[in-house]
């Protein structure tokens, strides 16, 4: 009994210093490229870039891509999973919104200074629609020795710059659970969003 109380002090204060350094969890590098991907079509998978993290928690470029994809690995100082897939006409709009935050603007001053640079033609949108996936879950429900995520949703978002509920049909919210509908319409972030699934 009493090497029971000894081990579950050490685990306690082992848990303690573990939370008093704020310290995260970082899967391997194989581990992230397959988390990372999870969001894109199977056949896609293989050749999309993938950003991730290295040992010490800097966001880095895991593998070069061969197709139109680009993935990024969940962010491991934040809760539960997140993980996404893009295509590669959309990384000057996300790239530049990873600038802001690591400046540590407010989503507020992203969207307007981004605004504005696409208003002075310093930063291009694509012209035509352009496909984001995205898959999601609890922390409970990652295997992090495998890299799946089970219990997820997956939302879709398909980013059409300027367009409004008229030129698409679509309206600004929706009225059903996963139908389609157009966000932030006339701007140049509008995008449909589709799910969760």
């Amino acid at each position: 009994m009493r090497q029971l109380k000894i081990l579950g002090f050490f685990f306690l204060g082992a848990f303690l210093t573990a939370q008093d350094k704020n310290e995260m969890v970082i899967p391997s590098k194989a581990i992230q490229l397959i988390t990372a991907t999870l969001p894109a079509p199977e056949n896609e998978r293989m050749g999309a870039m993938v950003y991730g993290y290295d040992e010490d928690g800097k966001f880095i470029v895991l593998r070069e891509g061969r197709n139109n994809l680009v993935c990024l690995a969940d962010d491991p100082s934040k809760n539960d999973i997140s993980v996404s897939c893009y295509a590669k006409n959309l990384e000057p709009f996300m790239q530049r919104g990873r600038e802001l935050a690591a400046e540590g603007k407010s989503t507020k001053d992203k969207r307007q200074t981004r605004g504005e640079e696409v208003a002075q033609g310093k930063l291009k949108m694509p012209k035509e629609p352009s496909m984001t996936y995205i898959y999601y879950g609890s922390q409970e429900d990652y295997d992090i020795e495998t890299g799946v995520l089970n219990n997820g949703q997956f939302r879709y978002v398909i980013y059409t710059p300027f367009a409004t509920t008229e030129t698409t049909g679509l309206p600004d919210k929706p009225h059903s659970k996963g139908m389609p509908w157009l966000m932030d319409p006339g701007t140049f972030r509008a995008h449909i969003m589709i799910g969760p699934f």
